[in-house]
């Protein structure tokens, strides 16, 4: 009852914070991209960070890494549910971005990190694997070269009927800056909030069914930690705000690698890349496959495909739907 109360909590404060997010990328000319990447990818992330920190302070160290990397798969199939709701055209057609290509390459190199990590030796800085200051030290620059390429593009897509250019809208909403700020951080809040509840409701659910954390944290505590993501995307394609809506996924992906980095400091029995079973490792490939998929289709960009949405989308769902059945079998 825990774990399905702060879901819905999850779901409904994500809704609203899709909203704000768009009109804090309007008021200060962040961009919709940059804005889905860092406003919604850290925030819709908040139950996720939360849920893999708690449980890898615990000792629980399966399910804070299967939670990290199941999130990513789950949120970019989740990406392909919100690609159906948007029927004009292909969402990554119409949602054409450079900061949303130099995201998603990021993600590839953050996701190869840990993989290597497992096969460096066992040493740690004040019980912090150095694979943890790389994933940190690589997100910053990418996010400073995911800036760069938005404000000064070596290249620009080409723009069709179907392409929704990121230009700021009128400003219609009458609340202050200050306000927009406040009431996206006492959202973020309640979302943090609701990811304690999913982590320790997890650990218990682990426990007494006997499913084991990387089960329950693939299949449970991922998908139940990404319904902002899940929620946040829907509602900005149906606002219109694609560039939002693909960012906010790319971006809260690069955050679910980061949850391995706050899990690793959280651990204090030594690298928590060393400890994870192969399941972990099984989901952090998966993630690897689905964003280079991923990264075919903006680079494509497929007007329409099968169902009326991309090639990339189809292949998105199967490869996880097939992961998941691994998994489970």
């Amino acid at each position: 009852m825990v774990f399905a109360a702060s879901a819905t909590v999850i779901a409904l404060a994500g809704t609203l914070l899709s909203r704000v997010a768009d009109r804090l990328a309007d008021r200060t000319r962040l961009g919709e991209a940059i804005a889905g990447a860092v406003l919604l990818g850290a925030t819709t992330s908040i139950p996720g960070t939360v849920t893999s920190v708690a449980a890898a302070a615990n000792g629980n160290v399966d399910l804070a890494a299967s939670n990290a990397l199941g999130g990513i798969a789950a949120q970019t199939a989740f990406l392909a549910i919100a690609d159906m709701a948007y029927r004009r055209a292909n969402l990554e057609h119409a949602a054409a971005s450079v900061a949303n290509l130099t995201q998603a390459t990021l993600l590839i190199l953050l996701l190869a990190v840990p993989v290597v990590a497992i096969y460096t030796p066992d040493v740690t800085v004040l019980g912090i694997h150095p694979a943890t200051f790389v994933l940190l030290f690589s997100y910053v620059a990418g996010l400073k070269m995911a800036g760069r390429d938005r404000d000064n593009p070596m290249w620009k897509p080409i723009m069709t009927a179907k392409t929704r250019e990121d230009v700021p809208e009128d400003e219609r909403d009458p609340r202050a800056l200050w306000q927009l700020v406040a009431l996206f951080l006492g959202l973020a809040a309640v979302i943090g909030a609701a990811g304690l509840a999913i982590a320790q409701s997890g650990i218990v659910i682990a426990e007494e069914t006997g499913l084991g954390e990387t089960i329950v944290g693939t299949l449970f505590t991922a998908v139940a930690t990404s319904l902002p993501e899940l929620v946040t995307t829907i509602a900005a394609v149906r606002a219109g705000a694609l560039q939002l809506a693909v960012g906010g996924i790319i971006g809260g992906n690069v955050f679910d690698v980061l949850f391995l980095a706050a899990a690793d400091v959280a651990y204090r029995d030594g690298s928590i890349y060393h400890a994870i079973d192969g399941g972990s490792v099984f989901w952090a490939l998966v993630g690897l496959i689905m964003t280079g998929v991923l990264l075919l289709g903006l680079i494509r960009r497929e007007e329409h495909g099968v169902a009326n949405i991309g090639f990339e989308s189809a292949l998105l769902l199967a490869i996880y739907a097939t992961a998941v059945a691994i998994m489970v079998l």
